[in-house]
C-alpha cells in the first residue's frame, strides 16, 4: 500500500534499459498510427527518461508534454511475465485531469465537431423522465494512488513541457464522434476481473451512499468502508495549482477495513475526494485497476465542477455537473466552471476530514 519513487536512474539509463528489451524482442503496442510501424515511435522521439515499479507492473515515461487540451506523458506499461510466447508493452497517455488526478486515456475523438479524451468505462442510469442513459465512468481511467506522486515528482522536472499535438493519435485509438464506449482492450480485463466473486469490493455493492436525493448531510458509508483518519492516513504530499489558487495538499487514507483508499485533495479554500480505489494489485495494460469500488458519484465532485449556459443550443440549456441548489462562485480562470464547495463541506466526511487531519495538522 505505499507509494512509490521514480526509480533512481539517470534518463539515459532509462533509455538503454528500454532500448534493449525492444532489442531482445520486446514488442510495443499503439493502439493509434503508430500501429503500422511501432518502432517509429522511438525515432520521432518518444524514447522513455524515467521508470516506476508498481506491483511487478513496470511504467517507462517521457518528459512531460503539452497540447491545448491537456498536460501528459508518453507512457509504457510492461505487464508482469506470465509467460507469453513475445511479451509486449503498451504506449498509453497519462494526463492529468481537472481534479488534479493522473488518468490513462482509453480512447479519443477529433473532428470538426468534437475534440475530447476517452475517459474510460461506461455506466448506465435512470434520468429524471425515467429514461435510460448512460456516460463514462471517469475514475476507471484514474491511475493507481500509489504512483499519484511519482507523476508529480516527474512534472515538476520540467519547467517548460514541449508541445505535443502528435502523440495522441500516434498512442490511442481513435473513435467516431459519438464513441463513448472504450474499446475492447480497455473493457475486457475489467469483465474479465467482474467475473469474479472475490473481486468484488462491497459484493460490487455501493459502500456510499445519499440517503436523501440532494441532500449532502445525508451521506453514509457501510460500516469498515469509511475513510480512518486516525491511523489510516498514510501518505502525504503537495503540488500547485492556479486553478485552485496555490499550494494543494493530498492525503492518502486508508479505509478502516483497509480495503479501499481515498485521496483527499486540500486547497487554500476547497477540499474535495478523488473517487476511492480497491488496495488491490493487479493493473491493466492501461496501468489502471479493473476492480471498481462503487459509491455514489456525487461523493467525488471535484471542487470546481462545469457550470454554465450552453448558446450553442437552441434555445441555451444550462449543463452542470453540481447538484442543484449548490452552485458556488464562477472560476476566475475558467468561467465554465463553478466551485462545488456549498456540496462538499456539507459532507460529514468532509467536514471530520478538516477536523481531524487539517487543523489537527495545524497544531
Amino acid at each position: 500500500m505505499s507509494s512509490v519513487e521514480p526509480v533512481k536512474a539517470s534518463s539515459r539509463q532509462i533509455a538503454a534499459e528500454f532500448r534493449r528489451r525492444i532489442d531482445a524482442g520486446l514488442q510495443i503496442r499503439p493502439a493509434g498510427t503508430a500501429k503500422s510501424n511501432p518502432r517509429r515511435l522511438l525515432s520521432l522521439g518518444y524514447t522513455p527518461r524515467y521508470k516506476i515499479e508498481l506491483f511487478d507492473t513496470i511504467f517507462y515515461l517521457t518528459n512531460v508534454r503539452q497540447n491545448p487540451d491537456i498536460r501528459f506523458f508518453v507512457a509504457y506499461v510492461l505487464l508482469p511475465d506470465r509467460g507469453e510466447a513475445v511479451r509486449s508493452i503498451y504506449p498509453r497517455i497519462f494526463y492529468k485531469d481537472v481534479s488534479l488526478v493522473w488518468r490513462s486515456a482509453s480512447h479519443f475523438v477529433r473532428s470538426e465537431h468534437e475534440n475530447w479524451i476517452g475517459k474510460g468505462d461506461i455506466k448506465t442510469f435512470i434520468d429524471d423522465d425515467g429514461l435510460e442513459s448512460y456516460c463514462s465512468a471517469e475514475e476507471t481511467t484514474d491511475l493507481p494512488l500509489e504512483i499519484q506522486s511519482s507523476l508529480e515528482t516527474l512534472v515538476r522536472r520540467v519547467r517548460r513541457p514541449r508541445r505535443d499535438d502528435r502523440a495522441v493519435e500516434l498512442i490511442l485509438r481513435r473513435g467516431p464522434d459519438d464513441r463513448i464506449m472504450p474499446y475492447r482492450d480497455f473493457t475486457e480485463p475489467r469483465r474479465a476481473a467482474a467475473r469474479d466473486p472475490r473481486n468484488l469490493v462491497h459484493r460490487g455493492k455501493p459502500i456510499a451512499r445519499f440517503t436523501r436525493k440532494g441532500d449532502p448531510e445525508s451521506l453514509r458509508f457501510v460500516a469498515g468502508f469509511e475513510p480512518d483518519f486516525g491511523s489510516g492516513v498514510i501518505e502525504t504530499g503537495e503540488l500547485t495549482s492556479r486553478l485552485y489558487g496555490g499550494v494543494i495538499r493530498r492525503f492518502r487514507i486508508l479505509s478502516r477495513n483497509r480495503q479501499i483508499q481515498y485521496m483527499f485533495m486540500a486547497g487554500p479554500e476547497l477540499v474535495w475526494i478523488i473517487p476511492p480505489q480497491a488496495t488491490t494489485t493487479v493493473l491493466t495494460s492501461y496501468g489502471v485497476r479493473p476492480v471498481d469500488v462503487i459509491a455514489d458519484e456525487d461523493l467525488s465532485i471535484p471542487g470546481y465542477e462545469y457550470h454554465f449556459l450552453d448558446d450553442s443550443s437552441d434555445p441555451p440549456e444550462w449543463v452542470s455537473q453540481i447538484p442543484p441548489g449548490f452552485v458556488g462562485p464562477v472560476s476566475e480562470l475558467d468561467p465554465s466552471r463553478c466551485s462545488a464547495a456549498p456540496w462538499i463541506d456539507r459532507m460529514p466526511v468532509v467536514r471530520e476530514f478538516r477536523r481531524k487531519v487539517l487543523r489537527a495538522g495545524r497544531r
